[in-house]
């Protein structure tokens, strides 16, 4: 067996990328002050206990101080919700400033207009690479607008774009 090089990061970033997801905005409090990033790694995992799954890079700023606050709120985001995407997404990104948000009973922001909350607890973190996969017991659900959903596929939003381009500016990412 001939042994082969690991993809590189540029390379797994345009294969995966062939995998279409939602889009969410993780949010927390942490010392009285609201914290938040977009994440695309979210899943359910199980309903009897509820649980669900996001990971969060180490590098970030806010994952950390979400993990010491124990609570979060995954803010699902609805199709025309970008500007939203971007703010939370960008590392100048302008987060809370400006924005018309509320603090749940569970003390973790609310972002308006999403299509779903989903209020959980940090359950357990298992390192992996150069992320931590978190798995958070699911504290309360509340549905939002029927809106259709965020899609990200091939570094953009949504579907109808050239199957050759994966732009990746919205990430900070670019191969050009």
């Amino acid at each position: 067996m001939q042994a082969t090089e690991a993809p590189s990061p540029l390379e797994m970033r345009r294969a995966l990328s062939r995998f279409a997801s939602g889009v969410t905005v993780v949010t927390g409090v942490d010392s009285g002050e609201a914290v938040g990033f977009t994440c695309q790694s979210f899943t359910s995992v199980s309903l009897e206990p509820p649980l669900v799954l996001f990971c969060a890079d180490r590098g970030g700023r806010a994952w950390p101080r979400i993990r010491s606050a124990g609570r979060f709120c995954v803010n699902v985001l609805a199709e025309p919700q970008a500007d939203l995407c971007g703010r939370f997404g960008s590392r100048r990104g302008l987060r809370f400033e400006g924005l018309d948000w509320e603090l749940s009973r569970w003390g973790t922001p609310e972002l308006p207009g999403v299509l779903l909350r989903v209020h959980a607890e940090v359950e357990t973190v298992h390192r992996a690479g150069d992320h931590d996969v978190v798995l958070g017991r699911v504290l309360a659900l509340d549905p939002g607008t029927d809106d259709r959903p965020m899609i990200f596929y091939r570094g953009d939003f949504g579907v109808e774009g050239s199957p050759d381009e994966v732009p990746g500016y919205l990430w900070g990412w670019s191969d050009r």
